[in-house]
């Protein structure tokens, strides 16, 4: 693709500082001296050092990146969330909530933990939690999740997610993004979308 467009700049640029005219007669390009100029005189004019710059300074760029791989870096979908005893019973947090985490953590009454993803399941937005009214609204189309997350008002067709909540051996709390519980596939009674301590 870069030969597309270089070589005719190649061509230009070296024929002007050798000397060769770029208006031809009869078919064939000229020297300054009205001789005709063969091919191979041509390149051996042209001269291979200023043909393998040109090409360099085409090619160059493009190679250098080929040789790099196109790799995305992403944070680690698992990570700890402080000790069960920072949430009070009756809570949800949000310091996680913000990327790259995602998650509000909630603690019920009876000390069961579990984590809901930031991200409502209508079209993406990030719910805000309201803590006077006891739910999680969304302020782009107005979906209502209560405190467990199951949807109640507005266009969202089904719960939050949850994701996976262990204890980790430190004691700390261990969230893992990459493995959701459903609610509507009756997966939040499964090992991992909720932690009793």
């Amino acid at each position: 693709m870069y030969a597309v467009y270089c070589l005719p700049l190649i061509l230009i640029f070296t024929c002007r500082s050798r000397g060769i005219r770029h208006r031809t007669e009869y078919g064939t390009p000229t020297k300054l001296g009205a001789e005709v100029v063969s091919r191979r005189k041509f390149f051996k004019f042209l001269g291979w050092g200023n043909f393998t710059a040109a090409l360099g300074l085409c090619f160059g760029p493009g190679l250098v990146r080929y040789l790099y791989p196109r790799v995305l870096f992403e944070p680690s979908s698992i990570f700890k969330a402080g000790f069960p005893a920072e949430y009070p019973p009756g809570s949800v947090s949000e310091k996680f909530k913000k990327e790259p985490f995602g998650v509000w953590i909630v603690r019920k009454e009876d000390g069961e933990f579990y984590a809901l993803l930031t991200i409502c399941t209508h079209l993406g937005c990030t719910p805000r939690w309201l803590g006077s009214e006891n739910k999680f609204k969304c302020p782009c189309h107005g979906s209502g999740f209560d405190r467990d997350g199951i949807n109640y008002e507005g266009p969202a067709p089904r719960p939050l997610e949850r994701v996976k909540i262990t204890l980790a051996e430190d004691g700390q709390i261990e969230i893992d993004k990459s493995v959701k519980f459903l609610g509507e596939k009756d997966q939040w009674g499964d090992l991992g979308a909720f932690l009793k301590v």
